[in-house]
């Protein structure tokens, strides 16, 4: 159970520390409320009002997103396994390899959906 106790301490004061600046920033800091701190942030610009209702948001930024997902799933894995791939024998092997057809499956509908192209 000694093993637990950096991790469990450094949780600790990753969660002081978070809540000692939020209770830091609410007495030091003025606090002056008004319409435009009250309204949600959009990047600053009014948008601009239409009349044929909501407009579409683009496809192309969540197959962009979920590119990047893909990516991160796959660093995750493969790391990990190209460190201690000798250990694992056969076994990861073969589930690295099954991974590997599963993030073909992913990048192939990407690919035909049109997420790598970048025009």
């Amino acid at each position: 159970m000694e093993v637990y106790v950096p991790v469990v301490i450094m949780f600790a004061i990753g969660l002081g520390f978070g809540v000692v600046s939020v209770v830091a920033s609410r007495i030091a800091g003025p606090y002056r409320r008004n319409r435009a701190k009250a309204d949600p942030y959009e990047c600053g610009i009014e948008p601009a009002p239409t009349t044929s209702g909501p407009t579409k948001f683009p496809v192309k930024f969540y197959l962009t997103a979920m590119l990047f997902i893909v990516f991160d799933i796959e660093i995750i894995f493969l790391v990990p396994w190209a460190v201690h791939h000798d250990v694992l024998g056969i076994f990861g092997f073969w589930a690295v390899l099954m991974f590997i057809a599963a993030l073909f499956v992913a990048y192939a509908y990407e690919w035909r959906r049109g997420g790598l192209d970048w025009d």
